[in-house]
């Protein structure tokens, strides 16, 4: 499988890992790590929002973390093979029986978000078989610091239920970003951001093309540090 080549760093891919995808590079571009010093992102897969983080915020400190060996190893290969390798490190946990040895103030997931199903394409890592939103929230909480960020990428029609169970948790939403794939059609996927302190949250939306496979100048001016587009986007 070819590797997903980045302006700064590039991803070596594998059929038994989730690939690289735009709710990855949505969640790496946009997440609010500007100030985050101690980060854990769950679920890493090929490494790609690590990376992203890294060379957004040359501060941060990464641990990921997968429960897949097969992810765990591409990871690694992809973080060695980057100018950020110093600051990051990968290892291969459950999150369910996870606890760090300091609170993160950062703490990012793209995680499994369909329910169980009969297919058999990336199960672990489409499927909430192995982590349930319950379990990503209740553990969240558990290693956010104080003043820490949780922060996500899922469906847009999950996230009422996910913002309930974050309220159960203690955890305030903070941000919310509503993602259309194409202008004017129904919202698809949605970014979420927690803290412990209440605050009103800051709602917006985003939307990633204007007609099929033509991006709006948002998206281009989002990413424009990481893709390497073609002359004619």
């Amino acid at each position: 499988m070819k590797p997903f080549h980045f302006k700064k760093f590039s991803i070596n891919q594998s059929k038994d890992v989730f690939r690289v995808g735009t709710d990855g590079v949505l969640l790496g571009a946009m997440c609010s790590v500007e100030n985050a010093t101690n980060i854990l992102e769950v679920g890493t897969g090929t490494g790609l929002i690590s990376l992203m983080i890294a060379q957004r915020n040359p501060k941060a400190n990464i641990l990921a973390i997968d429960i897949d060996e097969n992810a765990v190893k591409l990871a690694e290969e992809n973080f060695t093979n980057t100018i950020f390798s110093g600051r990051l490190n990968v290892l291969n946990k459950d999150f369910k029986n996870f606890s760090g040895e300091e609170k993160f103030d950062f703490i990012v997931s793209n995680p499994p978000y369909f329910e169980e199903n009969l297919s058999e394409k990336d199960v672990v890592a489409r499927q909430r078989k192995e982590l349930k939103f319950e379990d990503l929230v209740e553990k969240a909480s558990e290693n956010l610091s104080e003043n820490g960020i949780f922060s996500v990428i899922i469906p847009f029609e999950s996230s009422e239920h996910f913002e309930k169970i974050c309220s159960k948790n203690n955890l305030s939403l903070h941000r919310k970003i509503v993602v259309l794939g194409i202008q004017n059609s129904n919202p698809k996927r949605v970014i979420l951001e927690f803290g412990f302190k209440e605050k009103k949250a800051i709602q917006s939306e985003f939307t990633i093309e204007k007609s099929p496979r033509k991006y709006t100048g948002e998206y281009l001016e989002l990413t424009k540090d990481f893709h390497v587009f073609k002359t004619e986007h």
